[in-house]
């Protein structure tokens, strides 16, 4: 059995290697520099506007939807700020090194465009339920918008069978790697952890957006405030040795001399697949939780969605790649076998002693359990797209089940398979977002002319 799971991690990982090869990644970053421009920098001039939406300034108890703005971005927040955050980041400077960083910066700023504009047209081609309920998402917008509902159910299936991978499977594996910094023997009890996290997980997703929404809005701050709180104080008590941390992830990403032209594009690959791991960008899963939110207005939550990669990637991401860099947790310094959660909790410990250890392994605990309950949700309107309502209660018990499963499963066989599966679900939606860029620039240019005005 041991023979044939490593044959298996093997071979995902050889394919994984092709899926992330250079046409995808020109695909991915180039979709975005594309929506940069046609969309005249929306990522830049419509920032302050996006967090003043937020506020609950623009919310109406009157228009369509199920959520509010926050909560439509704490849900897809909850789902994106996860173990990328922290596994992620990790694993892409132990085997990319530090310029890989840079190539996360790259994918989170181009895709803060690709988010804005794949939010923004899941709103508009949504469908809303004579009960109220919302479904939402690429899988419409290729139908609606496009009239393509067989490109559309391809982005279904793959987004369906991801959920199990990146939203499920990746994350209860880290749960136990979290609860494993904090009690030494946790690995003995994965079967144990296993079923605790996954009726915690049933409890909410039983409930569907609305609930999903109602903790996420509660978790995801604090989660983000009592890591980033950590990493900052270690940032201040290092304070002199951030500016030399960054000219490394600078050094590393853009000059052969010093790295060698392999390194070059290991740090691209990485950073690259890790920085879409990340913030989801391109991916198309945030524009089913987005599609719920309550607007008439689909320019509103595309400018609310793309706050989600800055936060995300630019912020949270930076941190943890700080604290690895600046401890020197990287390179040459670093123990051997060390990878993934367990470097970051490294870098962590080595600042501020067994404290550290314990916020990584709380941070992932908390950052996997949201980021499975958010995933559940975008399985469940896929299933809900290729096979009706019927078939959404099937797909949350098996769903359930999987959390138990995910936790024994090898970590690299799990990564190797959300890879793979995170490059078939963005393939149709970048391609809707290409063709659609026309009316997408109509509704933004319409919208800023509508506020002007007011």
């Amino acid at each position: 059995m041991d023979s044939f799971i490593q044959s298996l991690t093997d071979f995902t990982g050889t394919v994984a290697g092709y899926v992330w090869g250079i046409p995808s990644i020109i695909l991915l970053v180039g979709t975005g520099i594309y929506l940069t421009f046609r969309l005249r920098f929306i990522q830049f001039r419509g920032f302050r506007h996006s967090f003043q939406l937020i506020s609950g300034r623009y919310d109406s108890d009157k228009d369509p939807g199920e959520v509010t703005h926050f909560q439509a971005l704490s849900a897809a927040l909850s789902a994106t700020i996860g173990t990328g955050n922290i596994a992620g980041v990790a694993t892409a400077i132990a085997f990319g090194g530090p310029g890989a960083v840079f190539w996360m910066w790259v994918t989170a700023i181009v895709g803060m465009a690709t988010k804005y504009t794949s939010c923004a047209l899941a709103l508009k081609y949504r469908f809303i339920h004579p009960d109220g309920q919302v479904s939402g998402g690429p899988m419409y917008t290729l139908k609606n918008g496009l009239g393509m509902p067989k490109l559309g159910a391809a982005f279904a299936v793959f987004t369906l069978i991801a959920s199990f991978g990146i939203g499920n499977m990746v994350q209860s594996n880290s749960v136990v790697d979290g609860f494993r910094f904090i009690i030494p023997q946790a690995s003995e009890f994965k079967l144990i952890i296993g079923v605790v996290i996954a009726l915690m997980v049933g409890l909410v997703i039983i409930g569907g957006i609305k609930r999903i929404a109602k903790v996420a809005s509660r978790i995801v701050p604090f989660m983000a405030i009592a890591y980033c709180g950590s990493a900052l104080l270690i940032l201040a008590l290092n304070i002199d040795k951030i500016p030399s941390a960054f000219a490394t992830i600078i050094n590393y990403a853009l000059n052969p001399m010093a790295v060698g032209g392999g390194a070059l594009g290991a740090a691209m690959h990485y950073g690259v697949a890790r920085g879409v791991f990340s913030n989801e960008s391109g991916l198309g899963s945030a524009p089913m939780a987005h599609a719920a939110a309550r607007t008439r207005e689909p320019v509103r939550e595309g400018l609310v969605a793309m706050i989600g990669p800055f936060i995300d990637t630019i912020v949270i991401c930076t941190m943890t790649a700080l604290v690895i860099i600046v401890m020197g947790a990287w390179g040459p310094a670093k123990p051997e076998g060390l990878n993934g959660a367990a470097l970051s909790a490294y870098a962590f410990q080595k600042a501020i002693g067994t404290a550290g250890a314990w916020v990584v392994g709380f941070g992932l605990v908390f950052f996997a359990y949201s980021t499975i309950i958010a995933w559940s949700y975008y399985g469940d309107r896929s299933a809900e797209y290729l096979f009706g309502e019927r078939a959404v209660l099937p797909y949350r018990i098996v769903y359930t089940v999987l959390v138990v499963v995910g936790a024994y499963v090898p970590l690299k066989l799990v990564w190797n398979f959300a890879d793979i599966t995170n490059m078939f679900m963005a393939a149709p939606n970048l391609i809707s977002l290409i063709l659609l860029a026309k009316i997408m620039k109509e509704l933004s240019d319409d919208y800023f002319r509508r506020m002007k005005s007011e």
